[in-house]
Formats: structure tokens, C-alpha cells, sequence
């Protein structure tokens, strides 16, 4: 497939997605805030758009902030699935990452999810998810951008982000059961109240922020002091790189500041599993031309082959083939989900299971990982690919032009707790 395509097909594309679903299934909501049109940031037309192999439930608009949850579809339409057949499961995501071991750690870490709108349903949402794979009681809390257990913004469905938020809480609690969890609410001014929300997480006690949002295009979302918000000593913010490939990325995960989480295809391989690259993870060089002010090289980074900041750092389980279940009641229940948006809060749970955030800066930690620990601590993925790069590194696994590192894949996934 001819992955130049202008921008004119993936709209088309996406549109026709959404009315398929929409068509296919009556279980999800279809809100004039979750308007599919615009000017859509992509590109290249994704793999997951141009196979019919999920859905954004998000506004695509350049430069702006979007989540990064996909719907999973089959032959166009949301499937009927169980909580076992629409994608992997708490307990086998935690034996793909050697977490089984550890899931007592992690008690009196926070971390915050940071969302748009309110979800009325994301406690009995969350308890219908944990009751199914025995996870225990959530200690959750929501709050609103400003930091109140009152006046939530308007309904998620006005925007697009109660799927991205009932993932995000599902994955969390999936990698790391003992956590508390902070909901962050903000409102549609999007990002003036998502930063709001960010510096306020930071107030209420979280160590660890997971952000499942990315302002393609751009480095600062067209906010001037947009970094600040993402450079607090002593806490760990993680941000998904994207659902489109190489060469679509974006901020927060652009910046130095941030662990910028890649995705994988996980497998299962008999009674372990396998990954390679999923094909739509984001990745490539934070210069001008992707980004429009370009992110200085972090001293920690040397990979020969960008001058900016190299996007991403490491990786986890992200693809839609098959995604991850997910329960959301206002959607019937029972669901599939893909993107990086799997991946970014999974990792956050791992950092606080190894209760490791007061060390990070940024992808520093992964990147200065030696060569003689990697192998104990990464998984090493070794094939597959994001785009079209000429084979260098920025966009292929395997290469070795740069150590096992790729660019869709960062320095790997975890192998355990010891990763972050």
C-alpha cells in the first residue's frame, strides 16, 4: 500500500469508519462533540483505517489534543465479544511483562489519568472490570480540573473520551491493582483546562501522570509555556506516541520531559508470548518538519540518525489485532480496545509497581539502561515496522544500524519491573 497519501483520503476514510460502526452496532453513542470532520492530522491513512480494524471515537484535528483509544471493529462493525475474546486480559498482560510477582507493590502510589469530560459511570465501570479478572476494589477518586469532588465538566460523549478514559482506568488497575487512582476531568477548553488538570494531579498527591493524548504536528499544542506543565521534579509523566505511524508525532510524548511509550503487537505463542512492532505506533525525529518548533536533543539520547528529540523511549502492547478488553457500560459492556493510549497507562502502572517515578526524567532511565542489563530487564523487539524510513531505525525493528533500538519500539517492552 502506498502509504503517501494526502490528507484528503484518511478524512474520507475516517468518516466512512464511523458511519460503518455506527451502522453495525447500537451500542455506541453518537454525540455531535465526537464529530469525526475537520482537518485530520494524519499523514499517511493509518493501517488500522485502511483495514477496517478500528474506529476513533476522538476528534482528529491538527495541533489540537486527541485521545488515542481505538475501537476495535471486525469487518468494519464493533463485534459481540466477552470479556476473554475481545482482547487480552489483565492476567495475561501481566505474565507478557513478568508483573504476576509483584502486583502487591504499588500500594500508596497515585496515578492520574488525565481525561476530558465526565464519565458519571467510571466507578461502577471500573468495579465491573475488576470484579471480572479479581482484581479487588479500586481506590479511586475523581475529581474535576480544578481539583473538586463536584462540578465535573459536561459528559465525556460531548467530546469523544469515555472510551479513553474507562481504558486508561482498566489498564492502570491492570498493571498495577494496589495503585490509587486519580480521575482528572477536564473541561472542553481542551488544552488550557488539560493543563489545568495536569499541574492540579501533581497538587492532590499523584507521583505519576498517564496521558493517552497527543497534539499532532506540534510540540507545544500552540501553547507557549505548554513544556512547564509537564517538567515537575519528581514526577513521572508517560505519554502515548501516536496511532499513525512514523513521522506523525507530537507533544506531550515529544517532549524531553516525558516517557514517550511506543506500542507493540502482542501474541500469544503457546503458553508465552511474542511482539513485533505494531504497524501504527508512532515515532520519528521531533524537528521542525514534524513538529513545528523542534525539541532539543536530550543529552541522555545519542542515536546518530535525529538531532531533535528521538520519539519514543520504550513500548508495550498497543495493537488491534487483537487489542485489549475493555467494559464500558454506555457502550453495552464488553469491548475491544488498541492505540498507544494501551500502552501509556499499562507502563504507568509498571512504574509505580517498582515505585521508581522520583527517578525518571523523562526516557533518560531506559535510554541509560547498559547493554549487559537490557536483556534482563527489555524485551528486545526485533521485527516489524511503522512506515517507510529507507530501513533506518527511526521506523524498523531489527536493523541493528543502532543497537536493538527502533523508533516505534523504543529500547523495547517490559520485561519486568526493573524496565522503568
Amino acid at each position: 500500500m502506498n502509504r503517501l497519501l494526502n490528507l484528503a483520503a484518511p478524512l474520507v476514510a475516517t468518516i466512512a469508519i464511523a458511519a460503518c460502526s455506527a451502522g453495525g452496532t447500537t451500542n455506541v453513542p453518537v454525540s455531535s462533540g465526537a464529530s469525526q470532520t475537520g482537518l485530520v492530522p494524519f499523514k499517511h491513512l493509518p493501517e488500522w483505517a485502511a483495514r477496517h480494524e478500528a474506529r476513533t471515537t476522538c476528534p482528529q484535528v491538527v495541533g489540537r489534543p486527541t485521545c488515542l483509544a481505538l475501537q476495535v471493529l471486525k469487518g468494519g462493525i464493533v463485534p459481540a465479544c466477552s470479556p476473554t475474546t475481545c482482547g487480552f486480559t489483565p492476567q495475561q498482560l501481566e505474565s507478557a511483562y513478568g508483573l504476576t510477582k509483584k502486583l502487591r507493590n504499588g500500594s500508596g502510589t497515585t496515578v492520574a489519568v488525565i481525561e476530558v469530560g465526565d464519565l458519571a459511570n467510571a466507578a461502577s465501570d471500573l468495579a465491573a472490570y475488576r470484579s471480572q479478572f479479581g482484581l479487588g476494589t479500586a481506590n479511586l477518586v475523581k475529581y474535576n480540573e480544578a481539583g473538586q469532588q463536584s462540578n465535573y465538566p459536561p459528559s465525556c460523549e460531548n467530546y469523544g473520551w469515555c472510551l479513553e478514559t474507562d481504558l486508561d482506568l482498566d489498564m492502570v488497575s491492570a498493571s498495577c491493582p494496589k495503585c490509587n487512582i486519580i480521575l482528572m476531568e477536564a473541561g472542553g477548553h481542551f488544552f488550557s483546562d488539560l493543563a489545568t488538570a495536569e499541574a492540579e494531579a501533581v497538587t492532590l498527591g499523584a507521583t505519576i501522570l498517564s496521558n493517552s493524548w497527543i497534539c499532532y504536528g506540534s510540540s507545544n499544542c500552540g501553547i507557549s509555556n505548554f513544556s512547564s506543565y509537564f517538567d515537575t521534579p519528581g514526577i513521572a509523566y508517560l505519554a502515548g506516541s501516536g496511532d499513525a505511524g512514523y513521522d506523525n508525532i507530537g507533544a506531550p510524548s515529544a517532549l524531553d520531559s516525558v516517557i514517550a511509550v511506543g506500542g507493540t503487537q502482542l501474541a500469544t505463542n503457546g503458553s508465552g508470548f511474542t511482539e513485533s512492532i505494531w504497524n501504527d505506533a508512532g515515532a520519528g525525529c521531533a524537528d521542525a518538519t514534524q513538529v513545528g518548533t523542534a525539541v532539543p536533543k536530550p543529552s541522555w539520547q545519542h542515536d546518530p540518525g535525529c538531532t531533535s528529540r528521538t520519539d519514543s523511549d520504550i513500548s508495550g502492547q498497543a495493537g488491534c489485532s487483537p487489542g485489549v478488553s475493555v467494559y464500558i457500560g454506555m457502550y453495552g459492556g464488553w469491548t475491544g480496545v488498541c492505540g498507544t493510549s494501551v500502552s501509556t497507562p499499562l507502563l504507568s502502572g509498571i512504574v509505580a509497581l517498582e515505585g521508581n517515578a522520583a527517578s525518571q526524567n523523562g526516557g533518560e532511565f531506559v535510554w541509560q539502561i547498559t547493554g549487559r542489563e537490557r536483556p534482563h530487564r527489555l524485551h528486545d523487539i526485533t521485527s516489524g515496522d511503522d512506515g517507510s524510513c529507507g530501513g533506518s531505525y527511526l521506523c524498523t525493528a531489527g536493523t541493528h544500524q543502532y543497537k536493538t533500538y527502533s523508533g516505534p519500539g523504543g529500547w523495547g517492552s517490559p520485561k519486568n519491573v526493573k524496565a522503568l
